[in-house]
């Protein structure tokens, strides 16, 4: 995997720690990551529902547009 260096503020830095301090997550890297994943899976389901307004109409309901959007978001 690419190496990346960031810098964060000190109230983000303390937050990451704290997150790994109380065993949700085993490195800063792991919950990164995580925040990732769920801010990529947000986009598609914003990005589904933003082509479903615009064309007017659908013919899904709002549970299939997700399970939808989340299944895009897997296969990637």
């Amino acid at each position: 995997m690419p190496r990346q260096s960031i810098t964060l503020t000190k109230p983000n830095e303390e937050w990451l720690l704290s997150q790994v301090d109380n065993d949700e997550y085993s490195s800063k890297s792991e919950l990164i990551n995580d925040l990732i994943r769920k801010a990529r899976r947000a986009e598609a389901i914003n990005q589904k529902l933003e082509r479903a307004e615009q064309s007017g109409f659908t013919e899904q309901t709002a549970a299939e547009i997700l399970a939808e959007a989340k299944a895009s978001v897997i296969s990637r």
